[in-house]
């Protein structure tokens, strides 16, 4: 099951777990505990399995160069790599590593590929619900894809007209645009949810996942329609915590399946995918001559030099935000 963590001995003797709890108690998000947790177990790996305690510069360096000079490594994943690790020394292990004698490869500077509008309709026409649903969440609320999947019910205001991202990149919630010309579709789209729910109680299926220990806390809400993840998956899997089968939401390799399959079957030659529509969402609020602060909050960009990359089609800017698909 996609996001749900894994679970740790409760006295955990392994490095690893004892750094997964570590981790978890700095507040960080699962997909930042996944990838930390890897490139640490990489870097061990490349040290002959050594112990971190002792290793230092020279293995570090080393390991950094392997990506770049054997790995092929890009700018970013080094960075990534590095900051796994610095992670480890100084905030688990408490060895601050100091005066680490490493240069990055050099890293072009890429312009975001994204879709025209017309592209874009047409790539989201060559998509089958609910995927299709999806599709248009990410272009005209600026979606990154797994926010779209981790979507429930009770993150949708219909009422006051917005999107509520939960835990987001950096473990932030924000708050984006909810498209008035999908409201009807999406409200469909809970009920389809609600009748899903009520089979799988009539199954004795368990309730959805719960992050955070809720399920403990309040027995009955992930029976709830309000906590069902918006985009359910067909079939319901092993909750690796408890052994319980659960119906959890759909997962990212199918969603971004069926938009590769529509980007080929539209004929657009670019290196696209799910992100080009989030590309693309701020691109347009940017030709539409809106505000780039409220595009930086819209898009949960923590600096605003990230969503900078994007004054490429920029004349001058306005104040007003609805979404693209509004348009």
């Amino acid at each position: 099951m996609e996001n749900v963590r894994i679970p740790i001995p409760e006295k955990p003797i392994k490095l690893l777990d004892q750094l997964r709890e570590f981790i978890r108690l700095d507040g960080k998000s699962y997909a930042t505990e996944c990838t930390y947790i890897h490139w640490i177990r990489q870097f061990i790996l490349h040290n002959d399995k050594k112990h971190p305690k002792d290793m230092g510069n020279a293995e570090i360096v080393s390991y950094l160069s392997h990506l770049a000079v054997r790995r092929n490594a890009s700018p970013n994943t080094q960075k990534t790599a590095l900051n796994a690790v610095m992670f480890l020394y100084n905030r688990f292990l408490k060895q601050p590593i100091e005066n680490l004698d490493f240069r990055y490869a050099k890293k072009s500077v890429r312009t975001p590929t994204v879709f025209t509008h017309d592209e874009a309709l047409m790539v989201i026409n060559n998509v089958r619900m609910p995927y299709k649903l999806m599709a248009q969440l990410m272009y005209g609320s600026g979606l990154r894809v797994s926010e779209a999947l981790r979507l429930r019910v009770k993150d949708v205001d219909f009422n006051m007209g917005y999107i509520v991202v939960r835990d987001g990149k950096g473990a932030k919630d924000r708050t984006t645009l909810l498209p008035k010309i999908l409201i009807t579709e999406l409200k469909q789209q809970v009920v389809v949810v609600e009748k899903l729910l009520a089979l799988d109680k009539a199954q004795g299926i368990g309730s959805v996942y719960l992050p955070h220990l809720l399920e403990k806390k309040y027995s009955t809400v992930g029976y709830s329609l309000a906590w069902q993840f918006l985009f359910p998956s067909e079939g319901v899997s092993k909750d690796p915590r408890e052994n319980v089968l659960r119906r959890h939401h759909i997962y990212s390799a199918t969603l971004q399946s069926h938009i590769k399959q529509a980007i080929n079957k539209s004929c657009i030659h670019k290196q696209a995918s799910c992100h080009t529509f989030r590309h693309s969402f701020a691109t347009r609020l940017l030709q539409a001559k809106y505000d780039l602060k409220q595009i930086q909050t819209l898009m949960g960009h923590t600096d605003i030099r990230t969503t900078e990359i994007y004054l490429h089609v920029l004349d001058d800017l306005g104040d007003k935000v609805k979404s693209p698909l509004d348009f």
